[in-house]
Parts: structure tokens; C-alpha cells; sequence
């Protein structure tokens, strides 16, 4: 074996730009030119890059503490294999939410009158975040709902040209309009956001991350999407939704394969669509049946089913075997199964299975911190 001493500084960087996060930590001990490039914010991005090409994502999934443990589980699942890692957390027995959406391995967890976090997974660093005012209000949750607020679920962002990172709430105002909070991490506080979303957004459908904005469905009767730019604070309708007059339970906004993307559950099939930036239309990827799902995975529910990601397995394998793609999908009413669509075949597999599983979101290993 080649002592690393013999080889330019330059090759030993492109060779642990690719070896896994969990070893890199490990080899800061190495030397101090090693663990001063392994911090590095260059070395952080490239590690990033190749991780996004080497494959599919890994999970995350959130879920409850038993009653014998003291600390909720974080639990990261490789995609395809069975096995999964427990990650100790400072989070309480109490259950959090999730954000949909992660960002350069980091993923983002609130809940709604308690304070939140964004964690990286694969190091274990986190960062706590304060209540804003729409929580603050929530700290009595009887009076919350008794002067019609509603429950709204918090976005997680990215500025594209800044690079920095913003959590926002956004929800409708007891007027006729909405509220938007954002998240500083320079000045560690909540600010609001004027103007704010000219349409009201639908209660109990997450916002989604795509190209340096955040998405919302609105509440209207000709239902739409409304998008936040995080780099100008900006709001702008981007486009009629595919449908009409929707209901949380029955849609889901995603981002797949690099796409802004809306489902909707009608009677026994589930249609998902991605957003055409080009012509402003709503292209057809594909239609799940979910009578089919249920008597194949015992998969099924009266709410919209999640998709999660769409798999194309080793990128290094043959032009070919790129074109394979299977949808990643949750059944987030039951919580017990992730399972996978072929869109080929239209086939069906439980991927992975649990009691219960937890929420998921997909991440791809980074060192990222803010």
C-alpha cells in the first residue's frame, strides 16, 4: 500500500473526497493538514457533490420513544439494505416534526410550541432554534385553536446566492391574509416578512424546497402554487395546480429527480405530476394505484401517500441501468411501511417495514454545519 506521504496533498483530497463522512471524522485525527482540509468549506462542498452523484440518498426517520427510553430516535436507513443506525440526540420523549425537505445533509426538526433544531445526521452536530411568535401563541394550544388559527407546518430553505440557510413559517393571518416569519442565524431571531403571500395557503400540506424558493398550495377554490424566494424575500403565484379545490389529505407537494412535483389522491389512484419551468405546465409522471399498493404491501390509507425520492441506483453502472427508476413512497396515515413503485412495471415492493417506521426524509451524507 501507498503510504500517503508519497502522494501529492492534491490526490489524497480526491481520494477522501470520496470515501464516507464517518470515516472522514475519524481521520482528522490524522494530522493537522488533514483535519485543517477536512474542515474546510471547499473540501465540505466537493464531499457534498460526490455524494449527490455516487447515488441514492440515505433516510432519516423521526419517530417516538418507547416508554423504557429516554430520547426520541433518529434513525438513518440505507436505501435497499435492512439495516438501520440509531443516532443519540439532546431532543426530549416528545414527538417532532420533520421538514420535507433537507439541505446539504442537514434536516430540520420543530415542533409547534417547543424549540426546534437543524441536525446533521451524519456528524450528530445540531443547532437549536428559538419559538417565533406563531409559536410563542401556541404554548396554549386550546386558546390557539379557539381563536381559529390553524395548524400550518414550517418551511426549510436555502438563499442559492448567499448560500445561507432560513426556516419560515408561513400561515394564514385571522384577517384575510398570511403571516411569514423567517429564521436569521447570523442574528439568531425571528423576523417577519412584508409584503406577505397574496393568497392564503391550505392548512396540513408541508411546504416543499425547489431552485432556491419554497412552495406552498394555496387554499382557494382554483388551488395554485405560491412560491418565496429566499434570496429576495420575494412571494409570487408560480402556477395553477394541476387540479382544483383540494384538500390537505388528498394532496402532496415533493421535489423529485431535481423537479417541483404535486400529488393528488383520487378515489383509487394516486396521479403525480412535475412542474415544466419552461411552458409553466404540469407534466404526468405517473398513476399509483392504491387498491393494487394495499393487497401488494398492505400499504394503504384515506390521506395521499408521501413520495419520498426517485431511485436510480448506482450512477456508475451502464447508460442502461440509468434508466431504471422506482418511486420511493411513505404511507405517512398508517406509518408502518416505505415501499417503492416501479414505473415500468407498475409492481410493488415493501422496502423497508417497521412499528412504527417514523417519518422520513432523504438527506445525502454531507459534513455540512451552519
Amino acid at each position: 500500500m501507498v503510504e500517503s506521504e508519497s502522494l501529492p496533498h492534491e490526490v489524497v483530497e480526491c481520494i477522501m473526497e470520496k470515501l464516507p463522512v464517518k470515516s472522514l471524522l475519524r481521520f482528522k485525527a490524522v494530522s493537522k493538514q488533514w483535519k485543517s482540509t477536512i474542515e474546510s468549506p471547499f473540501f465540505k462542498k466537493r464531499q457534498l457533490t460526490h455524494s449527490h452523484q455516487s447515488g441514492d440518498p440515505v433516510l432519516l426517520m423521526v419517530s417516538e420513544a418507547t416508554q423504557e427510553e429516554e430520547t426520541e430516535h433518529l434513525t438513518t436507513l440505507v436505501i435497499g439494505s435492512l439495516s438501520s443506525v440509531k443516532i443519540p440526540t439532546p431532543l426530549d420523549n416528545t414527538h417532532y416534526n420533520l421538514c420535507q425537505s433537507s439541505l446539504d445533509g442537514l434536516v430540520c426538526l420543530y415542533r409547534a410550541n417547543r424549540t426546534g433544531y437543524v441536525v446533521n445526521p451524519t456528524t450528530r452536530w445540531y443547532r437549536p432554534i428559538p419559538l417565533c411568535g406563531l409559536q410563542q401563541l401556541m404554548t396554549d394550544l386550546r386558546s390557539f385553536f379557539k381563536l381559529g388559527y390553524r395548524f400550518f407546518m414550517l418551511g426549510f430553505g436555502k438563499d442559492k446566492f448567499m448560500g445561507t440557510y432560513k426556516p419560515v413559517w408561513l400561515y394564514n393571518s385571522l384577517e384575510n391574509g398570511t403571516t411569514c416569519e423567517v429564521y436569521d442565524f447570523s442574528t439568531e431571531g425571528w423576523r417577519y416578512v412584508s409584503p406577505s403571500s397574496p393568497c392564503r395557503i391550505l392548512a396540513g400540506v408541508e411546504p416543499v424546497f425547489f431552485d432556491g424558493s419554497l412552495h406552498w398550495l394555496t387554499e382557494c377554490q382554483e388551488t395554485k402554487v405560491v412560491s418565496f424566494d429566499l434570496h429576495t424575500e420575494a412571494f409570487r403565484v408560480l402556477s395553477k395546480a394541476p387540479f382544483d379545490n383540494a384538500k390537505a389529505c388528498e394532496v402532496h407537494l415533493c421535489s423529485l429527480d431535481n423537479r417541483l412535483c404535486v400529488s393528488r389522491k383520487s378515489q383509487r389512484n394516486q396521479v403525480i405530476w412535475s412542474f415544466n419551468s419552461e411552458n409553466k405546465t404540469w407534466d404526468k409522471i405517473c398513476s399509483v394505484d392504491l387498491h393494487l399498493t394495499y393487497l401488494s404491501c398492505g400499504v394503504g390509507s384515506t390521506c395521499v401517500l408521501s413520495p419520498l425520492a426517485l431511485l436510480h441506483g448506482d450512477k456508475k453502472k451502464k447508460k442502461k441501468k440509468e434508466k431504471e427508476k422506482k418511486l420511493l413512497f411513505y404511507d405517512f396515515d398508517n406509518t408502518r411501511a416505505l415501499v417503492t413503485h416501479d414505473l415500468e412495471t407498475g409492481s410493488n415492493v415493501v422496502a423497508f417495514s417497521a412499528e412504527p417506521v417514523g417519518k422520513p426524509v432523504c438527506f445525502f451524507p454531507s459534513l455540512i454545519s451552519i
